[in-house]
């Protein structure tokens, strides 16, 4: 991996576009993010106790890991937006992905 995104070189994977600029939208937002690559910056994982002991036991397979002061809130996947907004008291209507009436509002 040749940068701690992994949103680089040619064969870039549309989800870790997305999650970047997720990233991006969520500090825009005032929400301090920190984002640490295996490959980059193994001894985050080894100084985190809950990083530590799920690597133990699912392995670099199982990452994603996002934690939400200090709590597994998801792994195995990035997270949409929309469950972002949630865990972060988003509104939806800043996300723009709040349900719409489809008769003007009756």
């Amino acid at each position: 991996m040749c940068c701690s995104t992994a949103v680089c070189g040619s064969d870039v994977d549309q989800v870790l576009i997305d999650f970047s600029a997720d990233v991006q939208w969520l500090k825009g937002r005032g929400v301090q993010v920190e984002r640490y690559n295996l490959a980059q910056q193994p001894m985050s994982f080894v100084h985190n106790e809950k990083a530590k002991v799920f690597l133990e036991a699912s392995g670099a397979e199982g990452l994603p890991l996002l934690l939400l002061d200090g709590e597994t809130v998801m792994a195995g996947r990035y997270p949409k937006r929309v469950e972002l907004a949630r865990w972060f008291g988003i509104p939806l209507e800043k996300v723009g992905l709040a349900p719409t009436s489809c008769c003007g509002g009756n």
